[in-house]
């Protein structure tokens, strides 16, 4: 229950969506042991191939702050030593890359193709499998987009993603793409532009992204995957000047935004996806409504609150946006 609009949004960003801080601290320093566990295998399994330890990198919305409750899964991309292997980007395919191994280490020409392409998958598989020198060690398995292994630990309620990759001389990483070849990536791009347009606002973008994939993943309309709604956020917010200091109106502005900008498309700030937003027309369009249904409501409640200083009627009508897990008032 709560008395004011911004006591309501402060209780229900901190007991619904946001990650406890206890919790993250916990899987912060579970995060950290993995990594060193993970640094061990080399020396337990003799054809583990060799690992470049200094450009491991922690990843995805956890690393970045922008992960929302329920804490199911962290990533974290282990990078390992080229050893002499050489790679080429496809000519047919766009963000392909082959990794050559003829001139490479036996380890990891164990893991490739008879083409001597080094298969992602089979570099998986040997990452799963070498996983149970682990302690802890529950269960791993292919990730269901073919891109990782997961494990699962005993003592956590939460899985590890752990992504294969190589650090080129060209400053990006290549990691698994799904189909056994590789793709370019460098999450420190994500890192730092999600760290330098937060600042920019004086902290407010972390929690308004955050606020928001609640939304998203609640809304009764096609769900905008995590990447593309992340990146349009920071879109919003690096074209804004100055965010406001009170969350719901920053929430109103960006919904007024976010029906024409879903049509759009919306660029891999890494530059190496293209265009993220391959959303249908048609899911365009309810995407639209329903920004343009949570605008309206947001409008009004603001006018109860401002206008009318009728906090009640304006929690309540947050409530019909954010759904019953929304405060009371009272």
């Amino acid at each position: 229950m709560a008395l004011t609009v911004k006591s309501a949004f402060e209780k229900f960003n901190k007991n619904i969506v946001n990650i406890d801080i206890d919790k993250t601290r916990q899987a912060r320093s579970s995060r950290d042991w993995l990594i060193e566990q993970l640094k061990t295998l080399p020396s337990k399994i003799d054809d583990f191939p060799r690992l470049y330890d200094e450009k491991h990198i922690k990843f995805g919305s956890f690393a970045r702050n922008t992960k929302i409750r329920p804490l199911d899964d962290i990533d974290l991309i282990l990078t390992f030593s080229a050893d002499g292997a050489t790679y080429s980007e496809s000519i047919l395919y766009s963000n392909t890359y082959y990794i050559h191994t003829d001139n490479a280490s036996q380890n990891l020409k164990n893991l490739s193709n008879d083409n001597g392409y080094l298969s992602s998958r089979r570099l998986i598989n040997k990452l799963i499998s070498s996983l149970q020198e682990i302690p802890q060690y529950y269960r791993a398995e292919i990730h269901r987009k073919q891109e990782a292994a997961t494990l699962e630990l005993l003592s956590y309620e939460w899985n590890f993603d752990i992504v294969p990759a190589f650090f080129t001389v060209n400053d990006f990483y290549l990691i698994p793409d799904g189909n056994g070849n590789w793709k370019a990536t460098d999450p420190r791009v994500d890192q730092a532009r999600v760290s330098s347009i937060n600042q920019k606002h004086n902290g407010k973008v972390l929690q308004l992204i955050r606020t928001l994939k609640y939304w998203n993943n609640r809304a009764s309309m096609p769900t905008i995957p995590s990447y593309l709604f992340e990146n349009i956020i920071l879109n919003f917010s690096d074209l804004t000047d100055n965010l406001l200091e009170y969350i719901h109106f920053n929430l109103t502005i960006f919904w007024y935004y976010l029906k024409s900008a879903i049509y759009y498309e919306v660029q891999d700030p890494k530059g190496f996806q293209g265009n993220l937003n391959i959303l249908s027309h048609d899911d365009r369009t309810k995407i639209s409504l329903k920004a343009d249904d949570a605008y309206n409501k947001a409008s009004e409640a603001i006018n109860f609150e401002v206008q009318e200083k009728d906090q009640k009627k304006a929690i309540n009508k947050w409530r019909e946006i954010f759904s019953n897990e929304f405060p009371t008032y009272g």
